[in-house]
């Protein structure tokens, strides 16, 4: 095992970052890359938008998908990094806002590591600068006492930096951005300074839909920003799809067998999710209340791998309905007063009835019992 501080392969990290999940992928665009690109960016935009979207290379290396949506919305994203605004993704929990802004930073700048994470505790120190207490009570106020932010870092080196969840951050500490983004400028009045920031140097920002009133952007913060707003999948199949490529990829990493048939629970995952999110079912006949929760395609995704872990060290492993049974209850059921009723009544006048799910409702009602 490495001591701490050694160097760890990426093999053997949990969840290596996008440019080193998918280095082979970067590399082989980068080659292939005869476009334009814009001041210290790895690739063109036509590049990254490959990248994120996917594709076949002319010497027939395969892109994977990244992101599973309108190819319009992620041309928009990427020409947006391209110009001097920022870029605001917008959407429900579960809508890839994070992993989009990961892969994007990924092929823009080869690093996707500067990062600021927005909480209701976030300084403004995270987004301007802090200070090495040692040296400054040693040395005073200097620039070897100062310690970088990520958003700092990124403005000097001419690299992208993502600030996740932005309306959790303080509002005061938002608007510390305002100078940023607009002036491309940090001042340091400690220091009499400024840091300017040099070409290629944008920010990424995400946002969850649902936090609307925690803390809004202020409309002078809001201006800065060109908003991308992040739909749920479009269909089943699409949202099946995504489904499966992120399961298969984590059950890789996680050494987990792949499950064999595990098509139909993901499917059936995929369908108990969107007919609970949308209050209807699929063939448009009946209406069911909504639980509190979102039921996203990142909790699908959870609730599968969870089954295929179970249906690898406790079952023979094929995926099936009893492996997911407890994960879809768990998700479904956050408020156990009002969200029992709703899932209840949706098991008994929607998954009782419907054919070929009585495997799947004999497993839900074990675990609801």
């Amino acid at each position: 095992m490495p001591a701490f501080g050694e160097q760890t392969s990426a093999a053997e990290v949990l969840r290596p970052h996008a440019e080193d999940a998918f280095a082979a992928e970067l590399a082989a665009l980068a080659a292939r890359d005869d476009r334009p690109r814009p001041a210290r960016w790895k690739l063109s935009p036509w590049a990254v938008a490959t990248y994120l979207l996917g594709g076949t290379l002319p010497d027939g290396t395969v892109i994977t998908p990244k992101y599973v949506g309108p190819r319009r919305l992620v041309e928009v994203a990427v020409t947006t990094l391209a110009t001097d605004r920022a870029l605001l993704l917008l959407g429900v929990p579960g809508t890839a806002k994070t992993w989009v802004s990961e892969h994007l930073a990924a092929a823009v700048s080869g690093d996707s590591t500067l990062l600021v994470q927005g909480t209701a505790g976030t300084p403004e120190e995270a987004i301007r600068y802090g200070w090495d207490y040692a040296q400054l009570l040693a040395h005073g106020p200097s620039r070897e006492a100062l310690v970088p932010s990520p958003v700092m870092r990124a403005m000097t080196e001419g690299t992208t930096v993502r600030v996740e969840e932005l309306t959790r951050i303080p509002a005061d500490v938002q608007d510390t951005l305002i100078t940023i983004l607009s002036e491309k400028t940090l001042p340091i009045p400690e220091l009499g300074q400024e840091v300017q920031a040099v070409r290629g140097f944008n920010l990424i920002a995400t946002a969850n839909d649902r936090d609307r009133g925690v803390n809004d952007l202020s409309s002078a913060l809001r201006r800065r920003f060109n908003t991308v707003v992040l739909p749920l999948p479009a269909s089943p199949e699409a949202e099946v799809d995504i489904v499966t490529r992120r399961v298969d990829q984590i059950g890789r990493s996680l050494d987990l067998p792949s499950a064999p048939d595990g098509t139909d629970e993901i499917r059936r995952v995929v369908t108990v999710f969107r007919e609970l999110r949308d209050g209807l079912t699929s063939d448009g006949r009946t209406k069911v209340k909504s639980p509190s929760g979102t039921l996203s395609t990142a909790e699908a995704i959870s609730v599968v791998t969870g089954g295929l872990a179970l249906s690898a060290h406790f079952g023979d492993g094929v995926l099936r309905a009893g492996d997911v049974a407890a994960g879809v209850l768990g998700a479904v059921v956050r408020d156990p007063g009002t969200d029992r009723v709703v899932w209840q009544e949706y098991l008994e006048t929607v998954v009782r009835e419907r054919d070929g799910w009585q495997d799947f409702y004999r497993a839900c009602r074990e675990v609801s019992a």
